[in-house]
C-alpha cells in the first residue's frame, strides 16, 4: 500500500529557507554593529587605564624601587622616539597599550610633570610644563595648559626653589588616539553614530582622556 508524500511538509521547509534569507542580513549586520561597539568601548577602557596608571607612575617614580628621580616625560634629547627612554611616562603609555589597541604608535600623549620645570601662567599659580609626544619624537609645543591646584600658592613665592612654593602641583596627562571600526562601514557603525563629539558619521571615532593627580611639589 503506498501512501502520497504530504506537500504540507516540502511547503513548510521552502518557507523556513525564504524566512532564514530575509533574516540573515539583518542579522549579520547586528553583529558587525555589536563588534564594532564593543572594540569602541575596549578602547575607552584601555586609555583610561593608561591615563591613570602614566600620572600615577609620573608623581610615584621616584618612590619605586627601579626609579631614583622623577620619570621624564618623554625622550631625551627631545625629538628622539618615546622608546629611547624605557624609564619615561610616554614609554610606559605605550607599552600599556600595545596589544590593546589597533594602532599604539598612532597615540599622542601630552605629560606636564614636574620634570619638565614649572611656570606661573596666572600670578603666583605654579603649574607644571608640559611636553607633547608622539611617535616621532617629543617636544616642548603645546597648547594644554594643566589646571592649578587647588591648594593656593603662598604670595610670598617668588621661585621654584623657594620654601613658600613647596605646595603640591598637578600632575596631568592627555592621550589622544584616533581610530576606525574593526568592520568599516557606516551601516556597521550605527551605534557609534550616537557618540556624537566623539564618532563622525562615518564611524571614525577620536578619544581623549585626561588623568590629573597631586604630587608634593
Amino acid at each position: 500500500m503506498r501512501f502520497a508524500k504530504s506537500s504540507s511538509r516540502q511547503d513548510s521547509r521552502g518557507q523556513s529557507l525564504v524566512e532564514t534569507a530575509l533574516l540573515l542580513p539583518l542579522l549579520i549586520m547586528l553583529v558587525l554593529n555589536v563588534v564594532n561597539l564593543g572594540y569602541f568601548f575596549l578602547c575607552a577602557i584601555n586609555l583610561n587605564g593608561a591615563a591613570r596608571t602614566s600620572v600615577l607612575y609620573a608623581i610615584q617614580g621616584a618612590a619605586t624601587p627601579f626609579a631614583g628621580a622623577i620619570p621624564p616625560s618623554g625622550s631625551s634629547p627631545p625629538g628622539s622616539p618615546p622608546g629611547t627612554n624605557t624609564a619615561s611616562v610616554t614609554y610606559l603609555i605605550y607599552q600599556d597599550l600595545t596589544g590593546a589597541v589597533w594602532n599604539p604608535t598612532g597615540v599622542s600623549v601630552t605629560v606636564c610633570t614636574l620634570a619638565n620645570g614649572t611656570n606661573r601662567t596666572t600670578g603666583n599659580t605654579q603649574r607644571a610644563n608640559c611636553q607633547l609626544c608622539d611617535s616621532t619624537g617629543c617636544n616642548a609645543t603645546t597648547s594644554i595648559i594643566p589646571n592649578a591646584d587647588p591648594e593656593a600658592i603662598s604670595p610670598t613665592c617668588t621661585s621654584a626653589s623657594s620654601p613658600a612654593c613647596s605646595n603640591f602641583l598637578l600632575h596631568r596627562v592627555d592621550i589622544d588616539y584616533t581610530f576606525n571600526p574593526l568592520i568599516p562601514g557606516r551601516i556597521f557603525s550605527i551605534p557609534l553614530q550616537a557618540f556624537t563629539g566623539i564618532c563622525t558619521s562615518g564611524g571614525t571615532c577620536t578619544f581623549r582622556r585626561t588623568a590629573e593627580m597631586r604630587a608634593m611639589n
